[in-house]
């Protein structure tokens, strides 16, 4: 359903503002279906981590303090991703308010991972549609191993 008003058209939304609000407190900002994937599997390898270490920049998804490196699992709308339809979609109605939104979620994100590297992190970044192809994520394990080889020798 469409709304017309001074020619501009625009969605209406067919939830009642009760049912949208519920419908946006479920969202989670932890234990997340995609950050839950990347923990089965980077655990299933033998990674052990900490999960969201209130005292680093951000709370990392995950943090491997022996390793010095931590992980961000990013929605791709909520952190607004250049490679997927997701990141990429802009909200219609209050879009000014959701553009200021997702605005200030990626300059947040950048703060943080600047943050971290210069506390002397190795910080990974991986994306909710990069999870489909397992192959970024294995080599986000692969770095991981290896830096866990070398802090052993």
């Amino acid at each position: 359903m469409f709304l017309r008003r001074l020619g501009e058209t625009r969605a209406v939304d067919t939830l009642t503002t009760a049912r949208r609000s519920e419908n946006m407190r479920r969202i989670r900002s932890q234990d997340t279906s995609p950050e839950l994937e990347v923990r089965r599997f980077l655990h299933r390898l033998g990674l052990r981590y900490r999960l969201h270490q209130r005292d680093l920049p951000g709370k990392p998804d995950l943090v491997f303090p022996a390793l010095g490196a931590c992980l961000f699992v990013h929605g791709c709308f909520w952190h607004s991703c250049s490679r997927c339809v997701d990141g990429t979609r802009r909200v219609k109605s209050q879009s000014r308010y959701w553009k200021a939104k997702i605005a200030g979620n990626r300059a947040r994100d950048r703060r943080h991972v600047r943050s971290l590297v210069r506390a002397g992190w190795r910080v990974y970044v991986i994306w909710e549609c990069e999870l489909k192809k397992p192959g970024r994520l294995r080599a986000i394990a692969t770095q991981l191993l290896s830096r866990r080889r070398r802090s052993t020798r």
